[in-house]
């Protein structure tokens, strides 16, 4: 299928901040930013759970129940991520490498899923992960099936509303190229937090 033009830098953008991500996540080097590798070894077990700060958000077991502030556990399985109802706490809660990691995966999945594929998945059937490989596992699952739903879409479908009908967002209210481009900011931002947080965990004084 050939790519729309207003897609391809999209594309090409959300391509670049996932390979990125991934790189700064498991190694064995990491671009950068300026074409040099870097060396940088996976997340482990500790740093994926590593709380900076009191009170964060996280992944946690199901039998533990939520973390400070939260109400509920999303997601399905042994785990679950830290979460509440509408009004969110003020100010937001810090939150730990599990749970950004947690939050993209499961965004990923689901709007490839409301894209193409079944148009059924919500957060109550995403498998939250407590294992820092399985997490990341599920990060790649989800980018890729997200990419194969980008290239599912032709120009007709970056117009439509309601294009993907992700239950969890304003994606009924936006034409499908806007919701690229949020996927895309989540991934990027996300992705520089998690990358901070490792540059955090390096240095942090023992």
């Amino acid at each position: 299928m050939v790519i729309p033009p207003r897609l391809a830098p999209l594309l090409e953008q959300f391509d670049f901040a996932r390979e990125r991500l991934a790189g700064r996540m498991a190694g064995p080097v990491m671009d950068s930013g300026d074409g040099t590798d870097i060396e940088v070894g996976p997340i482990t077990g500790e740093e994926f759970f590593w709380e900076p700060v009191p009170e964060c958000w996280s992944v946690r077991r199901r039998s533990d129940g939520p973390g400070p502030r939260a109400t509920l556990l999303a997601g399905t399985g042994a785990w679950g991520r830290d979460a509440a109802a509408y009004p969110h706490p003020w100010p937001p809660p810090f939150t730990t490498i599990a749970w950004r990691l947690s939050h993209l995966s499961e965004m990923l999945t689901l709007r490839a899923d409301h894209t193409d594929g079944g148009h059924v998945l919500t957060r109550d059937d995403y498998l939250v992960n407590g294992d820092v490989a399985e997490a990341v596992a599920a990060f790649d699952a989800g980018a890729a099936a997200w990419r194969k739903a980008l290239l599912s879409a032709d120009d007709a479908a970056l117009d439509t509303l309601g294009h993907c009908t992700y239950p969890h967002g304003s994606d009924a209210e936006e034409p499908f190229i806007d919701i690229v481009w949020w996927v895309n900011q989540e991934l990027l931002h996300h992705g520089a937090e998690i990358a901070l947080i490792r540059d955090l965990y390096r240095a942090r004084q023992h």
